[in-house]
C-alpha cells in the first residue's frame, strides 16, 4: 500500500505514470519546499522529489493525473511550469468531430496543458511543458486515426498548393450520368431504364473505388472509438448499395426491380464534388499568407571585400552590407547606409503611394526598391525579420480559436452519436409503422447523409482566416482570434497622444528664462538630456545645436518616472521635469505660470527647469510642440461614425491636453496621468461596463495596452508596446483604428452568419429527412451545398475596403 498527501491509501497495483516538470522561480530551498508540498496536495499523487539545481520535478502519479492540474499546483504555490508551443500539421481530417477527437487525443499525452486543432488551416498548435518530446504527440494523432508531422521550419511553411483532385469528380460524375437517365426520362415519358447488372457495374467502382476514401476514413475514426462525417457517408451510401444489391438478386428472375444504386453513386459524388470546392475555396481564404510568403527573396547580393557576391539569404548574418538595385525586393531588414530611392511597403504596411528611403532610414524585407541604388546594412534576417513576424502572427491568429468556437466544439462532439441515434430511429419507427423497410433505409440514408459536421466545423475558422488576411494586407495584425472577437463590441477608444496622434516629433517651440538665469537655461537643460532617446530630449538638442551652445557635462543623471530628470552640472543639483514635479520639490513656478498658461492654451507641452542645490530656484521654462497626425481629426470622426466614444489619456499638462482634444473633437481627457495611472483609468472605464480599446505606441503604454479588452499598437512604437496589444497597426496612421474595429466587426458578422447556417441545415434538414420529405440525393446536395457556402460566405470578406 502507498500513502498519498491527502492521507488516503491507494493500492500499489494501480497504473501509475513518471512526469518531469521544468519549474521556474526557484531560488532556495523553501521553494523546493513549497513546490513539493503543492505538488503532492494534487490527488493521485504519489511521490515528488524537486531538484533545486536541475530546476525540476519527477512527479510519480496515477496514470489517470494530468500535467494541467500539476501545473495548476505549481502555479498557485507561486512559481511556473516552462513551457514552449509546438505546431503540427494535421492530415485526414473532414469534420469539426475530426477536430474534437484530435484535440482530445493530445490533451491526454503526458505534459501536455493545452492543444488547439484547425480545420481550415489543418494546423495543431499544442502547448507543453518544456523538454516533452514532440515524438508522442505524433504517435497520439496517429492512434487517433489521423497523420501528423512536426513543423519545423522557423519560417511558417507555406500553404499547400496541391488540394483535392479533380479527376474522382468528373469520374464519379461520368458514371453517375447513365445511371440517373432513366429518371430523365421519366420526364419525357421515354423508357431508358438500364439493366440492374449494367447499374451495378456503374455503381461499384463509384461506391468502393472513388468513394473509399470515406470507408477508410470511418474506418479510422470508429476503431478510435468516434464517428465523423465519413462514417455517415460510408454507412449511408452502403445502406443504399446493399439495399440494391439484396433486391436485384432477390428479383433478378422477374426482371429489373427499382434499384437505388444511382441515389448511393450520386451522393458520393456530389459530397465528393463538395469536397473540392471547399478546398479550393479553403485555399482562397490562406491567400494573404501566400502573399506575403511570395515576398521572400531567396538571395542577396552581399557587399564584400572581394566585390558584390549573390548568396542565400539563409547565408546572410546580421551587420552584412547588401546591395539592392532598382526593382527588387529588400531581402533584409535594416538601415539605408548609401543611397536614396522610392520604395513600395505596400504588401507589408498598406501604405499605397511609395516611402522616400534616404541614408539612415529603416527599410523592411520583402519591400520593392523603386528607383534608386540602395546599400542595406542588415539588422535582422531569417525568422526574427519583420516579414517572418507578421507571417507568425497572422498564421497564429488564424490557427488559435476564437471563444464562439468553444460553443461549437461541445455541439459538434456529440453530433456524429446522436445523428446515428436519429438515424436508428428513423429505420426503425418507419418500418414498424409502414411496414416497408425499403423506404424505412432511404430515410435513415437521407438522415445520415444530409447531417454535416463539416460546416460547423468550418464555419468560424474560415471567416477568421478570411478576415485577419485582408487585414494584414491593409496594414491590420490581429495576434489572435480572440481579440478579432473581442474589437467587434469596443465602445470605448482610448488614446495616448505622443507618437499616436501627434507625430512624436516635437519641436522647441520656446525657452523662456527666469529673471537672472538667460545664460544657464538652455545649457543647462542641454546637458540633462545629453544621451537621451526621449523625443523631448531630442528637440532640446536640436535647439541647443541650431544656437551653437556648448552643453556642459552631466554626472548622476537620474530619470524620475512620470515627472523628469535630475542631475549634477557644474556643482549644482538641477532638475527638469513636469509642474507636479516642481511642486514636489517646492520649486515656486509663479513668476512664469501666466506664460506656461498661454503656452498650454496653444496646445504646448511645457517643462520646468530649476536648481535646488541650495533653496530651490526656478531657472525657467521650456515649451514643446508636436504637430498632430494629417489623418488624426478624420480617425476621430470615424469613430464617431461607429457609435465610439472617444478618450484622451496623456501625462501632457491640461491645457496642452485640452488643446489637441479640442482641435480632434475627441470626447473626454484624462491629463497628467502617470504611466502606472494609464492603466488604472483603463480599468476604470471598463468597470462601467464599457468595452475599452486602448491605443498607444510606448513602453509606458504597454500596461495600459495589457488592461484594455482590446490593446492596439502602432508599429512605429516600441516593441514592448507591440507584444503587449491584441493589434498592431504596421503604419502609424490612426485612422487604421476604425477600419480595425470595422473588419472585426464584419468578420464576427460572418461567424454569426456561417453558424447560423450550418446550424439550420442540419437543425431544418434532418426532420426532414427523417420525415421521409427528402430523397438521399437532394439530401446529398445539400449537405455538399452547406459547407461550400459556409467558406465561400467567408470568402466574401477579401473584398473588403478600408
Amino acid at each position: 500500500m502507498n500513502s498519498v498527501a491527502n492521507g488516503a491509501m491507494l493500492p500499489s497495483s494501480l497504473p501509475t505514470s513518471l512526469l518531469d516538470l521544468p519549474i521556474t522561480g526557484m531560488t532556495c530551498a523553501s521553494c523546493v519546499g513549497r513546490v513539493e508540498k503543492a505538488l503532492k496536495a494534487v490527488p493521485g499523487v504519489r511521490d515528488v522529489t524537486v531538484n533545486i539545481a536541475t530546476e525540476r520535478a519527477t512527479v510519480v502519479a496515477e496514470a489517470s493525473v494530468a500535467a494541467p492540474a500539476l501545473a495548476a499546483a505549481v502555479q498557485k504555490a507561486g512559481y511556473s511550469v516552462a513551457e514552449e508551443l509546438v505546431e503540427l500539421s494535421v492530415g485526414g481530417m473532414t469534420c469539426a468531430s475530426c477536430v474534437g477527437r484530435v484535440e482530445k487525443a493530445l490533451k491526454a499525452v503526458p505534459g501536455v496543458t493545452d492543444a488547439e486543432v484547425s480545420l481550415a488551416t489543418e494546423r495543431a498548435r499544442v502547448r507543453l511543458q518544456a523538454g516533452v518530446a514532440s515524438d508522442g504527440l505524433v504517435r497520439a494523432i496517429q492512434k487517433a486515426g489521423y497523420e501528423a508531422q512536426v513543423v519545423t521550419s522557423d519560417a511558417p511553411a507555406p500553404p499547400k498548393s496541391g488540394g483535392e483532385p479533380w479527376w474522382p469528380v468528373a469520374l464519379a460524375a461520368v458514371l453517375c450520368v447513365p445511371l440517373v437517365l432513366p429518371m430523365l426520362g421519366m420526364l419525357f415519358r421515354q423508357d431508358w431504364a438500364l439493366s440492374g447488372w449494367i447499374q451495378l457495374a456503374l455503381a461499384t467502382p463509384v461506391q468502393f473505388w472513388l468513394g473509399a476514401r470515406f470507408y477508410r476514413a470511418g474506418w479510422r475514426a470508429l476503431r478510435a472509438g468516434a464517428g465523423n462525417m465519413d462514417l455517415l457517408v460510408a454507412l449511408g451510401t452502403s445502406a443504399g448499395y446493399g439495399l440494391s444489391l439484396y433486391l436485384l438478386f432477390k428479383h433478378a428472375e422477374h426482371g429489373t426491380p427499382h434499384l437505388y444504386f444511382e441515389a448511393s453513386a450520386v451522393i458520393i459524388t456530389l459530397v465528393l464534388l463538395g469536397k473540392w470546392l471547399e478546398a479550393r475555396a479553403k485555399r482562397q481564404t490562406t491567400a494573404a499568407i501566400q502573399a506575403l510568403n511570395a515576398l521572400r527573396p531567396e538571395v542577396a547580393r552581399v557587399r564584400t571585400a572581394a566585390g558584390d557576391v549573390d548568396l542565400p539569404l539563409s547565408q546572410v548574418k546580421v551587420g552584412d552590407d547588401v546591395v539592392v538595385r532598382p526593382g527588387e525586393r529588400v531581402p533584409v531588414d535594416g538601415a539605408v547606409i548609401e543611397g536614396a530611392s522610392q520604395v513600395d511597403e505596400s504588401l507589408i504596411t498598406g501604405e499605397s503611394l511609395p516611402v522616400a528611403k534616404n541614408v539612415g532610414d529603416q527599410v523592411t524585407g520583402g519591400a520593392v526598391n523603386a528607383e534608386g541604388l540602395l546599400l542595406v546594412r542588415t539588422s535582422a534576417v531569417g525568422a526574427e525579420s519583420t516579414l517572418s513576424r507578421i507571417v507568425r502572427m497572422v498564421e497564429s491568429a488564424q490557427a488559435k480559436k476564437a471563444p464562439i468556437q468553444r460553443m461549437v466544439d461541445k455541439v459538434s462532439a456529440v453530433f456524429v452519436p446522436v445523428v446515428l441515434g436519429l438515424a436508428a430511429l428513423t429505420l426503425v419507427g418507419w418500418g414498424l409503422a409502414t411496414g416497408n423497410w425499403e423506404q424505412a433505409i432511404l430515410n435513415a440514408v437521407a438522415v445520415l447523409v444530409i447531417a454535416c459536421p463539416c460546416a460547423l466545423g468550418l464555419a468560424t475558422p474560415t471567416a477568421i482566416m478570411a478576415g485577419t488576411g485582408v487585414a494584414a494586407r491593409h496594414g491590420i495584425l490581429i495576434k489572435d482570434a480572440e481579440a478579432l472577437e473581442i474589437a467587434h463590441r469596443i465602445d470605448t477608444v482610448a488614446f495616448d497622444k505622443t507618437g499616436t496622434l501627434t507625430e512624436g516629433r516635437p519641436t522647441m517651440a520656446a525657452a523662456v528664462p527666469a529673471e537672472g538665469a538667460q545664460e544657464h537655461l538652455l545649457p543647462f537643460a542641454a546637458a540633462l538630456q545629453n544621451g537621451s532617446e526621449h523625443p523631448l530630449a531630442r528637440a532640446v538638442m536640436d535647439a541647443a545645436r541650431s544656437q551653437l551652445i556648448t552643453v556642459p557635462r552631466a554626472t548622476d543623471v537620474t530619470a524620475v518616472a512620470g515627472r523628469g530628470m535630475s542631475a549634477i552640472v557644474k556643482g549644482r543639483e538641477i532638475r527638469l521635469g513636469s509642474t507636479r514635479y516642481m511642486n514636489e520639490l517646492l520649486v515656486s513656478t509663479e513668476s512664469l505660470a501666466a506664460t506656461a498658461a498661454q503656452m498650454q492654451q496653444e496646445g504646448r507641452t511645457v517643462s520646468w527647469l530649476a536648481d535646488v542645490t541650495d533653496t530651490p530656484t526656478l531657472v525657467g521654462l521650456l515649451a514643446f510642440g508636436d504637430t498632430v497626425k494629417a489623418s488624426a481629426r478624420q480617425a476621430i470622426a470615424q469613430l464617431h461614425g461607429l457609435g465610439i466614444e472617444t478618450v484622451l489619456v496623456t501625462g501632457d499638462n491640461q491645457g496642452s491636453a485640452a488643446a489637441v482634444a479640442k482641435a480632434l473633437g475627441i470626447d473626454q481627457v484624462r491629463a497628467d496621468v502617470l504611466p502606472e495611472g494609464k492603466a488604472e483609468i483603463v480599468a476604470q472605464l471598463k468597470s462601467g461596463g464599457r468595452q475599452v480599446a486602448m491605443v498607444g505606441d510606448g513602453i509606458n503604454d504597454a500596461p495600459a495596452l495589457a488592461a484594455a479588452n482590446v490593446g492596439i499598437a502602432m508599429s512605429t512604437g516600441t516593441d514592448v508596446a507591440m507584444h503587449a496589444a491584441g493589434i498592431t497597426l504596421m503604419r502609424g496612421d490612426p485612422a487604421l483604428i476604425a477600419d480595425a474595429i470595422d473588419i472585426s466587426r464584419r468578420t464576427y458578422a460572418k461567424i454569426r452568419q456561417n453558424l447560423f447556417w450550418a446550424f439550420a441545415y442540419n437543425v431544418v434538414g434532418i426532420p426532414l429527412a427523417a420525415f421521409g420529405l427528402l430523397n438521399p440525393m437532394v439530401a446529398g446536395a445539400a449537405m455538399a451545398l452547406s459547407s461550400v457556402s459556409v467558406v465561400t460566405n467567408a470568402l466574401t470578406l477579401r473584398s473588403w475596403k478600408k
